[in-house]
C-alpha cells in the first residue's frame, strides 16, 4: 500500500493489489472490499486534516456515505488506486470525495470503477462524546463553497429523515415461498473485536459497510441463484457509534426488483453485551442495488419479487420511486457529459 500527501491540497492516494480473498468465486472483487478501501482513505485524510490545528487530538468518524455507483467490475490481480480529497468543511464535519481506478498491470489499462462522497465528524481522543471544530479549507471560488454548503444541508436533512424509520425490524419466517421477501431475507451476526475498531474503540465504518455488502449479496444471490455483483449503494447513514464488544446483527431484505436490478435494504443493530442495560439499538441503515450476471459477466433478467401484504407493497413502490429517480439522474449526467 502506498500513501501520498500534498500539504497544499488535502488529498491522498492508496494503492493495493486485489487478491483471491477480496473476490467472489467468479473473480469479481466484492463491493464491500472496495467500500472498505474507500472508507480507509476517507478516514486517513479526514483525521490528518482535523489534526492540523492545535488543541485536542482527534479521529475522523464516519457519519454518512452518499450514493455510490459501481461503474465497472474489478477483478483479482488488478490494482486498486483509491484517491481521496477534502471538498468541503463545515464547523463540525468534513466532506471527502473519493475516486477508485482499477489498473490491469499486464496491459496497463485503467478504468474508473467508483466515485463516492463521505461525511466525517472529528471526535476527541480524550473524550469521545466531544466533537472537535474542523479547520476550514480554502476554496477556489465562492461558487465552489456555495455548492459544498448545499450538499452539506441536503445530507443533513436526509440523515434526520432516515432516523424516522429506525424502529423497523426484519422478522424471520419459516418455509417461505421462493421469490418472496421472506425467502431471501438474511442476517449475519458479528462480535466486534479490537481489529474492527478505531483508536476510540468504535467500529471502523469500512468494516460495517463490508458486512452490510456481504448480507446484501446473500439476499441477492438467494433471490436469483446466479452470480451477482454490487451495482450501487444509496446513502449509508451512521446513526450511532458501535463500541468494541458489541454483538451486531446485520439484516437484509429485498424491497424492489426491476428487469435487471434488485434493491436490498440493510439494517445494522448493535447489542452492547457488557452494558446490557443500554439495550439494543439501530446503528446504520442503507439501500444496496445488485445486478445478476451470467458466466460471461453479462446482465441477466431478475426474477420479479412476489409481494405479500401492504407493507411489502409500500416498500416496493418506494423502491421503484428511488429506481426511477436514480435512472433519470444517470441519464441527465450522461447528457451533460456529451
Amino acid at each position: 500500500m502506498s500513501i501520498s500527501n500534498t500539504q497544499a491540497t488535502p488529498s491522498i492516494q492508496i494503492c493495493r493489489i486485489m487478491r483471491p480473498d477480496d473476490a467472489n468465486i467468479i473473480g469479481n472483487v466484492h463491493g464491500g472490499t472496495i467500500l472498505k478501501m474507500i472508507e480507509e482513505a476517507g478516514c486517513i485524510i479526514g483525521t490528518r486534516h482535523c489534526n492540523t490545528q492545535t488543541g485536542d487530538r482527534c479521529v475522523a468518524a464516519l457519519a454518512r456515505v452518499e450514493r455510490t455507483d459501481f461503474l465497472h467490475p474489478m477483478f483479482i490481480g488488478e490494482v486498486a488506486h483509491v484517491s481521496a480529497e477534502i471538498t468541503y468543511t463545515s464547523k463540525h464535519s468534513v466532506e471527502v470525495q473519493v475516486n477508485v481506478l482499477s489498473e490491469n498491470i499486464v496491459t496497463g489499462a485503467k478504468k474508473l470503477t467508483n466515485k463516492a462522497t463521505l461525511w466525517y465528524v472529528p471526535l476527541s481522543l480524550q473524550n469521545v462524546a466531544k466533537i472537535i471544530e474542523v479547520p476550514p479549507i480554502e476554496y477556489s471560488s465562492l461558487e465552489q463553497e456555495e455548492a459544498g454548503k448545499k450538499r452539506y444541508e441536503a445530507q443533513k436533512f436526509e440523515r434526520i429523515e432516515t432516523k424516522e424509520r429506525n424502529g423497523e425490524v426484519i422478522m424471520s419466517v419459516s418455509l417461505p415461498e421462493p421469490y418472496t421477501v421472506a425467502y431471501s431475507q438474511s442476517s449475519l451476526i458479528h462480535l466486534v473485536g479490537p481489529s474492527d475498531c478505531t483508536l476510540h474503540g468504535f467500529v471502523h465504518g469500512g468494516v460495517t459497510m463490508k458486512l452490510m455488502d456481504e448480507v446484501a449479496g446473500i439476499v441477492a444471490a438467494r433471490h436469483c441463484k446466479t452470480n451477482i455483483v454490487t451495482a450501487s449503494v444509496d446513502a449509508i447513514n451512521f446513526h450511532r457509534k458501535i463500541k468494541k464488544g458489541c454483538v451486531i446483527t446485520v439484516s437484509g431484505r429485498m424491497t424492489f426488483t426491476s428487469n435487471k436490478s434488485m434493491e436490498i435494504e440493510v439494517f445494522v443493530d448493535a447489542d452492547p453485551l457488557v452494558e446490557a442495560e443500554k439495550g439494543k439499538y439501530r446503528a446504520v441503515t442503507a439501500f444496496f442495488t445488485y445486478i445478476s450476471l451470467d458466466k460471461d459477466n453479462k446482465p441477466l433478467a431478475v426474477p420479479p419479487l412476489k409481494l405479500e401484504g401492504e407493507e411489502e407493497q409500500k416498500r416496493f413502490e418506494e423502491g421503484k420511486a428511488r429506481y426511477l429517480q436514480n435512472k433519470a439522474k444517470r441519464l441527465a449526467d450522461k447528457e451533460r457529459q456529451q
